[in-house]
């Protein structure tokens, strides 16, 4: 086994980095499930947060954190916090294994340009984020709009969904906002990398939390990567239920965006205000900190694990 201080990039056969990437996608979503629903709820509210008493707020009864949360376990019961899970739990295992892997293989491409660690972490975080996006993009769809629909129920079930999207909207239907996702991933996956690399080797030696520092160094890097895309993957949601039935989801009536990231955020700013693109963001953060303390952190130890045992060999 490497030692802490080693990068993550050196570690692991290809099999390993698919298991362990999996597996740590699998765990870390099962446990922030319910921040994620609360997450995208708060996201797809419409009304002006200058006036509290805009009439979609009235009529949904829903204005700040607390009354959302209130609101989906009176109405919707608790189980309501782990509504599209099931799409969501084959996103994260399959995001997780694709990230991890094309991390790694981007990372071995770029060996031969000698180029810094941080620029080398960026660089593979970005291509990494992109090609996960790409592939398990109708799978986040769809977890957004099961995570979005009340007690009036959209789509029956998850083959339901998939049937209705696929008559009513065709292919394009399973990729609203699939642009902005892989633009906001970019430069989010870019920075987490960069910032986890340069932040885990003086980390990986101290006694903390969890039995070392790799959860630390995997929250520091996703708050301040998450806090500077926030508003784009603001839009990606919005977009995602996009569609003949967007004015059924819990929210409001979602409007019908145009194409452009600018365009649809100057919409949302003249409508609810500057603060309207950042909607959810401290749930966000609250949820994408433990995220991704507990994917890095089972990444490591399962990879550990595989490395130790000897189970798996080389692909």
């Amino acid at each position: 086994m490497s030692g802490g201080g080693e990068h993550l990039k050196d570690e692991g056969s290809k099999i390993q980095v698919v298991g362990a990437g999996a597996v740590a996608g699998l765990v870390s979503r099962f446990c922030i499930a319910p921040l994620d629903v609360l997450k995208i709820r708060l996201q797809l509210q419409i009304h002006s947060l200058a006036d509290p008493l805009d009439v979609h707020a009235v009529k949904k009864k829903a204005i700040n954190t607390a009354q959302v949360f209130r609101n989906i376990y009176v109405d919707e019961g608790l189980t309501a916090f782990w509504k599209g899970n099931i799409p969501a739990e084959l996103l994260y295992v399959t995001y997780g294994a694709a990230q991890f892997t094309t991390y790694r293989l981007t990372n071995q491409a770029l060996k031969p340009l000698e180029l810094s660690n941080g620029a080398e972490a960026f660089i593979s975080g970005g291509v990494a984020g992109a090609a996960a996006a790409s592939l398990t993009y109708p799978l986040d769809l769809l977890r957004t709009r099961f995570a979005a629909q009340g007690t009036d129920r959209v789509y029956a079930s998850l083959r339901g969904g998939i049937r209705d999207i696929w008559q009513q909207e065709g292919l394009k239907g399973f990729y609203h906002g699939v642009g902005i996702s892989v633009g906001q991933i970019v430069p989010y996956m870019g920075l987490f990398f960069s910032i986890y690399e340069v932040l885990r080797p003086p980390l990986a030696d101290l006694s903390l939390p969890f039995g070392s520092g790799d959860a630390t160094a995997g929250v520091t890097a996703s708050m301040l990567a998450k806090t500077g895309v926030f508003p784009l993957d603001l839009i990606r949601k919005r977009l995602q239920v996009q569609g003949p039935s967007r004015s059924r989801y819990v929210g409001g009536k979602i409007p019908a965006y145009g194409k452009g990231v600018w365009k649809i955020a100057r919409v949302i700013v003249r409508r609810e205000g500057w603060r309207g693109l950042y909607r959810g963001l401290g749930v966000g953060l609250l949820k994408s900190a433990p995220a991704s303390a507990i994917t890095m952190w089972t990444y490591e130890r399962v990879l550990k694990i595989m490395k130790e045992s000897e189970v798996l060999v080389d692909a």
